[in-house]
């Protein structure tokens, strides 16, 4: 399998976000929207386009298309975001919203807000009488055509919804005083309503670093293997930022936690927002490196790691060519579609199908194309054997194109 060529990991490249407006938009999108819940006509002038995405318990609601049976290479994609009129939500206060971002004036100006309908009962849609239901973000993750630049766009919005509304959820209390907070500029930050506090929150980011340790006198990569994965996967070491110390240091500190090996250089790859950890961590950032092993001897902490190997780079190679990752999109596809025409939300989650031409379980598998963990590896496996960490960070093409 040749390695996946994104132009952005997935849930980054958010066209919403990248859109540079008037650094009043919020204000003027919620003023906009509060006068069409309030039902007021305004002055007579059209307003913009308000477009609501509904979150049920972090699944956004989703639209499936005949898509899931396109052929492989095809450009069309499984599912859409499951987009609503602000009509559909009058019954609620405009601080339920979320603002999300507007679209550049030549794709129309609209306005896009987050809403989370966990607890909205009388917000019929996501039934899957109506052709949409409520999908685990990670599976629509899997059932994403990476070279559908649309639906990538639209899953990085969605990544964004759910990591505000999960953060508006674990910060209804301020963390200074106790009291209640409320949401200002339009959903995107928080304040105590403590008269004399009124701290600010903002929206909580987690840096995870995240490495691919390389024994370059031995052409072999270190890969791990903790208890949660799914049978013969295996990954990259990652672990969270410390206080007080660099994503150099982090690297060196968990790979030696981990695995008892020292590392000496450090070359940063790419970075991948991850909105689909835990609840209590809205939105981690992956921060991706190279890491250069100074000792080989391996001890494995088995409290985060249930083993942990080194791995030639043919070995390596061999797993990324045998992981059918179109396969396992094309089941994630039909999966959406059969949600999104009635069917139940049971087992959701989509693992990759790793399977020989033959039928036979391949022996190892790396992540699919959607994790930062893959672009790492295939971006090792693609070099040459001689090639060294220099070369690596030199080469904009396999570093910088993420």
């Amino acid at each position: 399998m040749a390695p996946v060529d994104l132009r952005a990991h997935a849930y980054a490249g958010n066209p919403l976000k990248h859109h540079s407006g008037d650094p009043c938009a919020p204000k003027s999108a919620l003023e906009s929207l509060v006068a069409i819940l309030l039902g007021d006509a305004g002055d007579g002038r059209p307003s913009p386009e308000h477009k609501v995405l509904p979150l049920r318990k972090g699944r956004p609601l989703a639209c499936s298309s005949e898509a899931a049976a396109a052929p492989p290479g095809s450009s069309s994609s499984a599912w859409k975001l499951g987009w609503l009129a602000p009509s559909r939500f009058k019954e609620f206060p405009a601080e339920s919203f979320v603002y999300l971002g507007t679209a550049p004036p030549e794709d129309g100006g609209a306005h896009y807000w987050a809403f989370d309908a966990s607890e909205a009962l009388g917000l019929t849609s996501g039934t899957g009488d109506d052709g949409s239901n409520y999908v685990e973000l990670r599976t629509l993750m899997v059932a994403t055509d990476w070279n559908d630049e649309r639906t990538m766009g639209e899953m990085a919005i969605a990544g964004h919804a759910k990591a505000l509304l999960e953060w508006h959820n674990t910060s209804r209390f301020c963390g200074h005083c106790g009291a209640a907070t409320v949401p200002i500029d339009a959903g995107r930050r928080k304040q105590c309503t403590n008269d004399s506090c009124k701290k600010r929150t903002y929206p909580r980011v987690d840096p995870v670093v995240i490495m691919l340790v390389i024994d370059k006198a031995n052409d072999r990569v270190l890969l791990s293997r903790q208890s949660r994965y799914v049978p013969r996967m295996w990954s990259c070491l990652a672990g969270f930022t410390e206080p007080g110390e660099s994503l150099e240091e982090a690297v060196r500190r968990e790979t030696w936690e981990e695995t008892g090996i020292e590392i000496g250089e450090v070359e940063y790859h790419s970075s991948q927002p991850w909105p689909v950890g835990p609840s209590s961590m809205p939105c981690q950032l992956m921060v991706g490196f190279f890491a250069h092993a100074k000792t080989l001897d391996i001890r494995v902490d088995k409290n985060e790691l249930e083993d942990a190997r080194w791995h030639s780079r043919e070995d390596v190679r061999r797993a990324l060519a045998f992981t059918e990752y179109e396969t396992s999109r094309r089941v994630a596809a039909e999966k959406v579609n059969q949600m999104c025409s009635g069917g139940n939300e049971k087992s959701q989650s989509s693992e990759v199908v790793s399977q020989i031409g033959s039928g036979e379980l391949a022996p190892m598998f790396v992540p699919g194309p959607y994790a930062i963990a893959h672009h790492l590896i295939s971006s090792w496996v693609s070099q040459g054997a001689s090639d060294s960490l220099d070369s690596l960070s030199r080469n904009s093409t396999s570093l910088s194109s993420l």
